[in-house]
């Protein structure tokens, strides 16, 4: 299953830069992870310095 980017999401785009297969993006409030492309791997959740995502 895909992760997913919660509501406490600061936008500061250090997950989108660990992303390997380029499934975050910049959404209009917060970063955004396409389910199509995330391979599961939990790069972002690692980075995150407010734990904004999580397997969803």
């Amino acid at each position: 299953m895909a992760y997913k980017i919660s509501e406490d999401c600061i936008s500061c785009g250090a997950c989108a830069g660990e992303c390997p297969v380029g499934a975050i993006s910049e959404g209009d409030s917060q970063y955004e992870i396409n389910p199509d492309v995330c391979i599961d791997c939990g790069s972002c959740a690692g980075v995150c310095p407010v734990g904004a995502p999580s397997e969803g």
